[in-house]
């Protein structure tokens, strides 16, 4: 918060006046993130003890980038693979579905499921017990 002090004064006495006035917003430097409209999240994918052969490829397609594959990188250690996407606008609810090889899996750390909307979640979605579904993702930032 920006502090302005002023004087005011009432007959022969000056007392000090402390007024709180809210900072403008600062313009974002080029090349510089504003962290209150990004979010970060990591995708991660174990590789179940039962599967087999290694899954060749993991990728995940979202809303966020207009339902393109995002290829994660598998962690031999510990037999995960992992996806750290960046600058995904936050404050909004995403969908998106894991790809297992390219076929649509599901990612049990999803904040939720959701009935698919329009072609490209139609393409991507899962079959549950309770229908065809994608999941969903919070992106929430303070």
């Amino acid at each position: 918060m920006a502090h302005f002090i002023g004087r005011k004064s009432n007959g022969n006495t000056t007392k000090q006046v402390v007024r709180l006035t809210p900072n403008a917003r600062p313009h974002a430097e080029p090349g510089h993130h504003d962290q209150q409209y990004g979010f970060t999240k990591v995708f991660r994918w174990p590789v179940p003890a039962t599967q087999t052969p290694q899954p060749s490829a993991v990728e995940v397609v979202a809303s966020f980038n207009g339902w393109h594959k995002i290829p994660l990188s598998y962690d031999a250690p510990t037999k995960t693979w992992q996806l750290v996407q960046r600058e995904i606008p936050g404050n909004h609810t995403h969908r998106y579905v894991m790809l297992v090889d390219g076929k649509p899996s599901f990612d049990k750390t999803c904040d939720g499921l959701a009935v698919p909307l329009g072609p490209e979640e139609e393409r991507w979605q899962i079959e549950t017990p309770k229908g065809p579904r994608v999941m969903l993702m919070f992106a929430q930032t303070k």
